[in-house]
């Protein structure tokens, strides 16, 4: 590039310099500026700096100086603040949906929000107990193709599998494609869900994203979209336990006052929680019937007790029984 091109990019070579090398505990001073233009391949006077930095400031970059022995200058507001960026990335590495490659991959481009020396800061490990990430790299391009779709009203197919215990894949369905109107996404349990209606069955499913292949969209436009007046997505992950389906019903349970918080946390703030004695309170919430909502209530033990309906409570004591049974002897 010729020397009159190179001079063009002055100005966007200091902003660079700024953002990359700059933030309130980092200034840099005008001579700096000039032999970082001159690496560049270009020539700088000290009052075009000035003229340089006050353009900036014209167009919205806080730049801001260091006034004493050393004049020098530095980003003082950006985009995202340093605690913002901390948070953003202990969500991205602690997210179980996002994999180690992708997640790195984030990161990187989250660092370039920062100043080098804040972006050290960054390059911080959250340890999670148990911590599994997901191992399907498409997830994110699945949400995308997903969304897609919703906002064209259009159905979409796809492959859905499991693993088995060599780790391989097994497609459900015989390995035919789903064909399905997707309703919404949904989070629950650090896993995305697709809410979708099947017209066949008649009735509103569930799928992990992270186990959908080869999305595709098709030109049938969606159905079934009357139910998504039935749903009430504030409250629908909290009725699903780890988004296995079940009959919907109006349960009865009965807790000991120890546990207000974890059910607060299970079913919202607006549950009614009424007095029973002095020790125990009593709830009643829809929650769709399943062995997850039974293995919730049976790790509060002896604390938690499932009252109505009886169909239900006989269910809970089928299921407790069918485990037991498998310890005898």
């Amino acid at each position: 590039m010729a020397k009159s091109s190179r001079q063009k990019l002055k100005l966007l070579y200091i902003m660079k310099l700024l953002m990359e090398r700059t933030d309130e505990e980092h200034s840099i001073t005008v001579p700096e500026m000039i032999n970082y233009l001159a690496e560049q391949g270009i020539t700088a006077e000290r009052k075009s700096i000035y003229d340089d930095i006050e353009t900036l400031r014209l167009y919205g970059i806080d730049v801001e100086v260091h006034k004493g022995r050393h004049t020098g200058y530095y980003i003082a507001n950006r985009l995202f603040e340093l605690p913002e960026l901390k948070l953003l990335v202990d969500s991205i590495q602690s997210a179980k949906f996002i994999t180690l490659k992708k997640s790195n991959s984030l990161i990187r481009k989250i660092e370039s929000f920062a100043s080098k020396y804040e972006a050290q800061s960054l390059q911080r490990q959250v340890y999670v107990s148990g911590r599994v990430k997901t191992m399907n790299e498409s997830v994110y391009y699945n949400i995308d193709k997903i969304h897609s779709a919703i906002n064209e009203n259009r159905q979409i197919s796809f492959k859905y599998f499991e693993y088995d215990k060599d780790k391989e894949k097994v497609y459900r369905h015989s390995g035919k494609r789903y064909t399905l109107s997707p309703l919404a996404l949904t989070c629950s349990n650090e896993n995305y869900y697709l809410v979708a209606y099947d017209d066949e069955a008649d009735m509103v499913k569930h799928y992990r994203v992270d186990k959908m292949e080869t999305i595709e969209k098709i030109k049938a436009v969606r159905e079934g979209l009357e139910k998504l007046q039935d749903i009430d997505f504030a409250s629908y992950s909290r009725r699903m336990f780890s988004m296995f389906g079940g009959e919907e019903m109006q349960v009865k349970m009965r807790f000991a006052n120890r546990l207000a918080g974890v059910v607060i946390d299970r079913f919202g703030k607006d549950i009614t929680m009424l007095k029973d004695g002095e020790e125990h309170f009593t709830v009643s919430v829809p929650v769709f019937e399943s062995p997850q909502f039974y293995g919730w209530l049976l790790s509060l033990g002896e604390d938690a007790l499932l009252l109505e309906p009886k169909a239900a409570v006989d269910n809970l004591k089928g299921y407790i029984a069918g485990i037991a049974k498998k310890y005898e002897g």
